[in-house]
């Protein structure tokens, strides 16, 4: 045994010097190092064969457990005004993934049991919401599902890179109506106090009476759509798009972010004043079918201008400096 074992080394050394020797060595040590050869060959094959099969059966679950959950949430992109953003998160998402796509072929694999936990919360999510008919709950539980389930296979490292574009996909899921309500119902008060306070200046007398402006010619009402959620929720998922492409630190994404915020608030007041100085001045007519309709789109693209101008009021006062995160 030790005799083979020498003539093995000595092979070897031979074989890596390039020398003629390696070729008149005893025929059964060729043989028995290259016997030995294909079975790891194998093995390998073997590992990159049935690598992906654990992912392809969790994806075939996971299609089959929230396909219709995900066509609902389809449908109320679709059907209510208010997430009508819904369609693009998605693929901003995706985009944010893509773009990450170097720096994740760099992070080592680094599976863990940790994970798990996310996992569990996930499962219990989704089927409190399940029993308990509450669509947002099984919505959010698919992305403790996916946290969960990256942290477990591919690390904490790997999370952490992919962990913004799974909070961004929050943006996409409606919020539960009785939080959605208690956002409204102030926003249709705070409007119609400020536009009750402005419309008098202008030469409009009013009397506000909650959500209902009283004019000389008529009751204008701000109703659950003029609230200005809608543009609110838009111009923030805009806001944060508009942040990750054009600035580099969390910080000032965060204020871009939340300055959307003020700025939709701001345009509804001012769409509900030229409301009612239409109705006074114009034709009321016009004024609650035309003019509201339109006025919503203008006002939503000067929106974006005010945006833009904070922006650029950030860059005036600090230019934009650091890596990007």
């Amino acid at each position: 045994m030790q005799i083979a074992y020498r003539g093995y080394v000595k092979y070897n050394v031979l074989r890596m010097t390039g020398s003629t020797q390696a070729e008149s060595y005893p025929p059964e040590l060729i043989a028995d190092r290259q016997g030995r050869e294909p079975s790891g060959s194998n093995a390998a094959n073997g590992t990159q064969k049935y690598g992906w099969l654990p992912y392809a059966i969790i994806a075939a679950l996971l299609v089959a457990i929230y396909y219709h959950i995900a066509a609902k949430l389809v449908y109320d992109w679709y059907t209510i005004p208010d997430y009508s953003h819904g369609f693009l998160v998605p693929l901003f998402a995706g985009y944010l993934i893509w773009d990450k796509r170097a720096k994740l072929s760099t992070i080592p694999v680094e599976p863990t049991w940790r994970g798990f936990s996310l996992i569990v919360l996930g499962i219990i999510l989704l089927i409190l919401g399940v029993y308990g008919v509450e669509l947002f709950t099984t919505r959010m539980s698919f992305l403790f599902l996916m946290a969960g389930l990256i942290w477990t296979f591919f690390g904490s490292r790997m999370l952490r890179e992919l962990r913004f574009p799974l909070l961004v996909l929050i943006l996409a899921i409606p919020i539960p109506a009785i939080i959605f309500n208690h956002i409204t119902f102030p926003l249709q008060l705070m409007a119609s106090h400020i536009a009750s306070n402005i419309l008098p200046m202008l030469g409009v007398p009013v009397l506000q009476e909650g959500n209902v402006i009283q004019l000389p010619v008529m009751k204008l009402e701000v109703a659950e759509a003029c609230s200005g959620i809608r543009s609110l929720m838009s111009l923030f998922a805009l806001a944060v798009f508009y942040g990750y492409f054009l600035e580099r630190t969390t910080s000032r994404r965060t204020i871009l972010a939340l300055a959307s915020i003020p700025i939709a608030v701001a345009a509804n007041v001012v769409r509900i004043v030229g409301t009612g100085l239409c109705v006074q001045y114009w034709d009321p007519d016009k004024a609650l079918g035309f003019f509201h309709e339109f006025s919503g789109w203008v006002m939503f693209v000067i929106s974006l201008c005010c945006l833009y101008l904070v922006h650029r009021t950030m860059q005036l006062i600090r230019p934009t400096t650091g890596k990007k995160a």
